[in-house]
């Protein structure tokens, strides 16, 4: 990333470093264990988590693999990721600057690269797939969670202006068949793939990001304009965000 929005990133993610980090939707128990129940992990592997942000799924890995690296193009968010290690005391992360359509890494020198809820602040993110991809040794693994828009145009137009006006680094939610089809392009072959409703604290959600207190009034008036099939991506209700996550497990053929 660069010029406006990689500043946008930047700002967003140094102002949410402490509410990301504690939010209920990023450490649920029961998500970080269906995720790593998706995850083909062995005791001598080394998986990067790429946009690790404040090192919650690092952390979830590094339990059951020999080391994680984390990589965050925010340095609040590095910052914050060592810190919560650190006080968890686990020893075997460690976590890097770096952007994730350029990871500072060496070809091949992973067994499993993972992204979560980060590629929809990604133009392009392929890019960030061909470098997951490039770091993995053959036969390695990549895996993408992100939650998910409609493929229905006028649905997509209606929850991004939602998501940007809430959240300024916000790019463009994929719909599923698009997340599913981004491996492609780099061999990876599509061994799993899943779609899970999950649901948040909408007033948490909200008042996380940078934009949603000032613009509080507009979302309610958008929230009021949905359109037809609105709900299966997105949905308020007594006081609970609905969303739709998709996660997508390739592996790269040996």
């Amino acid at each position: 990333m660069s010029g406006q929005h990689e500043q946008a990133v930047q700002d967003e993610f140094s102002h949410q470093a402490d509410a990301f980090a504690h939010a209920a939707v990023m450490r649920s128990a029961a998500t970080l264990h269906d995720l790593v129940a998706d995850l083909p992990l062995g005791p001598r592997d080394r998986w990067v988590d790429v946009a690790t942000g404040p090192g919650i799924v690092a952390q979830a890995l590094a339990a059951y693999v020999a080391e994680v690296v984390g990589v965050d193009t925010t340095v609040a968010m590095v910052a914050k990721a060592t810190a919560e290690a650190r006080s968890a005391g686990v020893r075997n992360v460690r976590f890097l600057h770096g952007d994730a359509t350029a990871l500072p890494l060496t070809d091949g020198d992973f067994d499993g690269a993972l992204i979560r809820f980060a590629l929809h602040h990604i133009p392009a993110p392929w890019r960030v797939l061909g470098e997951m991809a490039r770091v993995v040794r053959p036969g390695g693994w990549v895996v993408a969670a992100d939650h998910l828009t409609s493929a229905e145009g006028a649905v997509a137009a209606w929850h991004q202006e939602i998501e940007r006006l809430r959240d300024p680094s916000h790019w463009a939610c994929l719909p599923p068949e698009a997340l599913f089809a981004l491996g492609a392009e780099f061999g990876l072959r599509l061994e799993r793939r899943r779609l899970v409703p999950f649901a948040l604290d909408y007033r948490e959600w909200l008042e996380r990001g940078s934009g949603g207190p000032a613009q509080r009034e507009l979302i309610r008036k958008l929230l009021q304009r949905a359109p037809d099939g609105a709900g299966e991506v997105f949905a308020v209700q007594d006081g609970r965000l609905a969303l739709l996550l998709g996660v997508a497990v390739w592996q790269r053929p040996a």
